[in-house]
């Protein structure tokens, strides 16, 4: 068990990388208790609106349509260190300034929909830029563990945010938590000063002046190139528009179809964090660089455990089906980022993950107010079971395209345990033996 832990934790070996977890776990706990508490106020000032939540979402990540290529960019020309540093900074006076309306009660909804927008540009800069810098954390051996850590970082402060964000909404109301973002998201800016230069991998990377001359168009070009690539992208995106807005569909189910508070909400959020804390520390003892058959196979079983979940009839069966679906979903979402990161060459790192964010959280803005409509016309788990729906049938005909490209079938086995797996075609020899 020991050698196991170690094992799973190794990248905080790395001093840079430690003073980099350590400071998005705090700076993450805010935020998700910020977002628990946006959605809440929203409610509020809206008359439980479905579609006010829904334009929220679109506008938190409408910029990652429109800058996240850019950033991708800059991630490949400049210092990603010091990139980091100025967008969690903007990040940083954006939740204080929020905190303040809210405190002072002088918050409307115009204010919320201004600061999602706002909040989203921060995002588009500073999501791309991190993802690409965590190679230069660890280097290439150490990066599947790293970016497992990462989602598990993410998905520890989706378990503790939502928990203590709806105890501290019932005792505080929401302006104490925007208050406790805007402090918290003051950790990853002392420890990003605190790394070292010095310890950084960036032998891989090109000279300077190569890195002037990246083009976002040369990354298309280079993704576009890429089957290996582009399909767990194309997946993604279809899964991340339909049926990844729990942010949204959870507030909506938890108000609207159960009547329930603050902290029942937090309860649906905790359990899906749950589920996904175990599916990022599932894949920390992976080495290489995660197959195709690995990446299809975790979307399905996202998507069908997300479609139970808006068919679920009771309180408690939602927030066990939740369990299931979170570990699917970053399962799914980690071995597919680890699939493009470790199929990417260091020198078009920051122009391809930028794509990835692009495609991750990037289709929201277009799925969040038509998931949003859905869940006012037909309710809010006809929103939820529709979109794993949509997902599923995505996934399933990757499945089929991947198979049919490569040859390969798929199999039922029953003993000694039931599963799926795939066997390749054997290649025929040609004449000379080849």
């Amino acid at each position: 068990m020991q050698a196991k832990l170690s094992t799973m934790f190794q990248s905080l070996r790395v001093r840079n990388y430690r003073l980099f977890a350590t400071g998005q776990l705090v700076k993450l706990i805010g935020v998700w208790m910020m977002f628990i508490a946006q959605d809440w106020l929203v409610l509020e000032l809206s008359d439980n609106s479905a579609t006010a939540l829904g334009v929220v979402t679109a506008l938190q990540f409408t910029p990652v349509l429109l800058l996240t290529l850019l950033s991708g960019r800059l991630a490949d020309r400049y210092d990603k260190r010091m990139l980091l540093f100025v967008a969690n900074a903007f990040w940083t006076v954006l939740a204080l300034g929020m905190s303040l309306l809210v405190l002072t009660d002088l918050v409307q909804l115009w204010h919320v929909f201004a600061f999602a927008a706002l909040l989203g540009t921060a995002n588009a800069v500073e999501t791309p830029v991190r993802q690409a810098f965590v190679s230069e954390l660890v280097g290439t051996t150490l990066l599947p563990n790293a970016l497992s850590l990462n989602a598990a970082v993410f998905n520890s402060a989706r378990i503790i945010g939502p928990a203590v964000a709806g105890l501290a909404i019932a005792a505080f109301d929401v302006g104490p938590v925007f208050l406790f973002t805007a402090v918290s998201s003051i950790a990853p800016l002392a420890n990003v000063v605190r790394m070292r230069p010095a310890e950084l991998y960036r032998k891989d990377l090109p000279p300077i002046g190569e890195r002037d001359s990246a083009k976002i168009v040369d990354g298309l070009r280079y993704v576009r190139r890429r089957p290996d690539l582009l399909l767990p992208m194309v997946v993604m995106s279809v899964v991340g528009m339909s049926l990844f807005n729990f942010q949204l569909t959870l507030a909506a189910l938890a108000k609207t179809v159960f009547h329930t508070g603050a902290a029942s909400f937090g309860l649906f959020s905790t359990a899906l964090a749950v589920g996904a804390l175990a599916g990022a520390l599932a894949g920390t003892g992976r080495r290489s660089r995660p197959s195709v058959w690995l990446v299809l196979g975790a979307a399905v079983g996202c998507a069908v455990f997300g479609t139970l979940v808006g068919f679920a009839p009771a309180y408690w069966l939602v927030v066990t089906l939740l369990l299931p679906t979170g570990f699917f979903m970053v399962f799914f979402a980690q071995a597919a980022n680890q699939r493009v990161q470790l199929g990417t060459d260091a020198a078009f790192r920051g122009r391809v993950m930028s794509l990835w964010v692009l495609v991750f959280l990037g289709t929201n803005p277009v799925g969040a107010p038509i998931v949003g409509w859905v869940a006012e016309t037909w309710g809010a788990g006809a929103s939820i079971w529709i979109g794993g729906l949509v997902s599923l049938a995505t996934a399933l005909l990757a499945l089929a395209w991947q198979l049919r490209r490569s040859g390969a079938r798929l199999r039922f086995r029953v003993l000694p345990m039931p599963r799926f797996y795939v066997v390749s075609r054997p290649r025929l020899l040609t004449p000379t033996g080849r």
